[in-house]
């Protein structure tokens, strides 16, 4: 590839490569994201490229990144008709190219079909799940080749970089983030503006730039997959930050978990520095800037900001305490300025279009989109972004689609492990910062977990705060005893031997390892607990004092109960593995004194007419 030595250069590829790209009307994208892959999808790519070829057509197959509609994967779009497959199988391939592509015809099989109005919508546009979304970080997603830095180009890909390089000064730029109101999509949600302002005014003879993309939340894949759908976004965000506070150097830090993130960061750098567009004297000015890929070892505790730089520098990932905060002294004790993989894929629109224009989006304190991954008993799961401001029931009921099944809403849990549980009372609450900490809660990351009245509360928060504990560090000692303690608790409260008092206990225990704990991991991590019993306390006390769970969730509480309506299959009894499963007189039921309250019976059983009741008081026995 030849090197792009200046603005005009670029500007007349980015034009050139538009119209190419334009030519081009039949096109079949295949999404290559890691969920849609997991589904087949790269067998998938191969059979079309084969079948284009035997049937002879002129059409682009065209390997995308993730779409956000997980659920439906693997995903699959004919333009130029814009139809949008759902639930392809490579054995789908030869009538999509000869009915879809060839004709134009439609695959109403393969259409999302709107549970609610029974509507068949052929198009992206038409799906509800995309028709409320505001795109920004992730607005390229689905549309370009992730690993060919021309398709990037060709949709105006680095052409903010090199406005910033030779219209605005470094102050300009910051300045202009500022103006755009973008906090940090990390979960802290500090102002980006003044973090960059201070990396640039702290005194340092090196500085260094690192983005964040140790996405280590359960049910989180936003970072990952805009590291895999469109890594030279992210690139030019961190190219852009660089030259406004005075760095030649940069790290992204990925979790090896995410191999197909690294090895499409890697490709987007070796072809971002055969362009010219990293390395030295970028697109022919005396702006240099050189990046590394430094993958992580799989701690949770990663994530946070100071242990991440101790983890680059190569030794044992801990917190260290603030201040000195890291523009001060962050990597090797120089001047560092990090952010997140979504703060940095926002930037390049907003020097592009300016801070007003992305400041239009969201509310007072909380500007422009943010991008969630929303997931359980939701009936559209997966990867959306929305503005700022946007409720929690719009989210949920017009994105999400509504509770799956015959479930009922019962709350959404918002900020990963360390998120808090927001109930049905407030489902209008307003998604920004604000709203969210004030609940209880905070926006994180970006998980959005979606319960209905089938989940067990308590248990609930126990799953979230075993994450947790497992993943603390254990350098604190509130953290690391104080959450070993809280989970201990719960563990008891499941399995039926809860006494008063503890929640209490779990109150006091919370408090404390949230004011004392010396990292984020710590101070937010009794969350889950804290909320649950703030807007779920009678469920600990039904646990505690009848127990009794009134989900049904926690099978080692109460008795077990046959119903009359069983069909007399036996399954139960088969399965018991203690015998407890008797029969008399042409029926079945549980002897109690035998039951160990496994739960196999109720897995097993067809019809579901196995229940749980409620228990006898310790003080009756």
């Amino acid at each position: 590839m030849a090197r792009i030595e200046s603005r005009m250069a670029l500007e007349a590829l980015a034009k050139k490569l538009a119209a190419e790209r334009a030519q081009v009307q039949k096109k079949v994208k295949v999404c290559m994201g890691t969920g849609c892959m997991g589904g087949g999808a790269e067998e998938i790519f191969r059979a079309f490229q084969e079948e284009v070829e035997r049937q002879g057509l002129e059409a682009k197959v065209v390997p995308v990144g993730c779409q956000g509609f997980c659920q439906g994967g693997p995903i699959v779009s004919v333009e130029p008709y814009q139809f949008f497959l759902n639930k392809v199988s490579v054995f789908d391939v030869p009538k999509i190219v000869d009915i879809a592509l060839r004709r134009g015809g439609e695959l109403p099989q393969h259409f999302y079909r709107d549970p609610e109005t029974g509507m068949v919508c052929r198009r992206k546009k038409d799906m509800p799940f995309y028709r409320y979304q505001t795109r920004i970080a992730m607005k390229d997603l689905g549309e370009i080749n992730p690993m060919d830095i021309e398709d990037y180009i060709a949709v105006g890909g680095y052409l903010a970089l090199a406005k910033a390089l030779t219209e605005m000064h470094p102050e300009e730029v910051i300045e202009e983030v500022k103006k755009s109101g973008l906090r940090g999509r990390g979960g802290a949600g500090f102002p980006t503006g003044r973090k960059w302002e201070g990396a640039r005014r702290a005194p340092g003879e090196k500085k260094y730039v690192i983005c964040n993309g140790d996405e280590g939340d359960p049910g989180a894949f936003m970072d990952r997959s805009i590291m895999e759908g469109n890594p030279h976004s992210v690139l030019e965000g961190m190219l852009i930050c660089a030259y406004a506070i005075g760095s030649d150097e940069g790290y992204i830090y990925v979790r090896a978990e995410y191999p197909l993130a690294v090895k499409r960061l890697e490709l987007a750098i070796e072809q971002a520095k055969e362009r010219g567009l990293l390395g030295e004297r970028i697109l022919g000015t005396n702006f240099n800037f050189d990046l590394h890929v430094k993958k992580g070892a799989g701690a949770f505790i990663c994530g946070e900001s100071t242990t991440l730089m101790i983890s680059i520098e190569g030794k044992r990932p801990a917190p260290r305490v603030t201040p000195p905060r890291s523009v001060e002294q962050g990597l090797w004790g120089m001047p560092t300025c990090l952010n997140n993989v979504e703060t940095f894929a926002n930037i390049p629109a907003i020097i592009l279009n300016g801070g007003d224009w992305y400041a239009q989006y969201g509310t007072e304190g909380s500007k422009g989109t943010k991008a969630f991954c929303i997931t359980g008993k939701t009936r559209n799961t997966g990867l959306i972004e929305v503005p700022m401001g946007m409720t929690l029931k719009e989210v949920v009921f017009k994105v999400g689609g509504g509770v799956m099944g015959e479930g009922k809403f019962k709350a959404v849990q918002t900020g990963g492990p360390s998120g808090g549980c927001i109930p049905d009372a407030y489902i209008d609450a307003s998604v920004d910062f604000e709203s969210l900490t004030r609940l209880g809660s905070m926006m994180g990351s970006g998980g959005m977990v979606v319960v209905d009245d089938r989940t067990c509360m308590v248990d609930f928060a126990r799953f979230f705060l075993s994450f947790t504990q497992r993943e603390s560090c254990g350098k604190c000692p509130p953290c690391r005893i104080g959450t070993y303690e809280m989970l201990q608790i719960l563990d008891r409260i499941v399995a039926g031997k809860g006494e008063e008092g503890d929640i209490e206990r779990l109150e006091a225990i919370g408090r404390m390892v949230k004011k004392t704990s010396l990292c984020g991991l710590g101070q937010s991590a009794p969350n889950p607990v804290l909320s649950t019993i703030k807007y779920f306390r009678a469920e600990y006390e039904a646990h505690i004092r009848q127990k009794h769970c009134p989900a049904g969730a926690c099978t080692s509480l109460g008795n077990y109960v046959i119903d009359e309506d069983c069909v007399l299959c036996g399954l139960c009894q088969q399965s018991c593995p203690y015998g407890a499963v008797l029969e008399e007189r042409d029926r079945f039921y549980i002897e109690n004194t035998l039951c160990q309250k496994c739960g196999t019976c109720i897995a097993v059983c067809p019809t579901g007419c196995i229940r749980v009741e409620p228990g006898v008081k310790e003080e009756a026995v």
